[in-house]
C-alpha cells in the first residue's frame, strides 16, 4: 500500500504501515546500526561503538535492546571471560536493506545539489 491510500483515513500516523515502520527504525541511530550491521556482521558492541564514534554506551546498548526486541537484530552471548557478544541481522531486518539502500542512492544524487 502506498502513501496515498491512507490520505484521508488517517487519525494517528502510528496506525499506519508507514508509522509502523518507522516505529522500528525511527530516531538518530537504529537505520547506522542496521546499516552497519549490514555492511559486516556479525559485531561485536565495542566495534559497533567504535564505527558509530559518538554514541554513548548506554544509548547503544538501549538502541540494540530495541531492535533486538522488535525482531530486528540477534544478540548472541558467549560464555568466555572477557564475555563476548555479537550481533547480527535477522531475516526481517535484511528485508529492509532495499530501503536503505534507496536512502543511499537519493544521498548520492542529491548530496552535492
Amino acid at each position: 500500500m502506498g502513501m496515498t491510500e491512507y490520505k484521508g483515513q488517517v487519525k494517528n500516523i502510528q496506525d499506519t504501515p508507514f508509522g509502523y515502520t518507522l516505529s522500528l527504525i525511527g530516531g538518530k541511530w537504529k537505520m547506522v546500526i542496521i546499516y552497519l550491521l549490514a555492511e559486516n556482521q556479525p559485531v561485536r558492541f565495542n566495534d559497533l561503538k567504535r564505527q558509530i564514534g559518538s554514541i554513548t554506551f548506554k544509548i547503544l546498548s538501549s538502541q540494540l535492546k530495541e531492535l533486538e526486541s522488535d525482531g530486528l537484530i540477534d544478540r548472541k552471548e558467549y560464555p568466555q571471560i572477557p564475555p563476548k557478544v555479537e550481533y547480527r541481522l535477522t531475516a526481517k531486518a535484511e528485508t529492509l536493506l532495499p530501503v536503505l539502500e534507496g536512502l543511499c542512492e537519493w544521498g548520492a544524487k542529491n548530496q552535492n545539489k
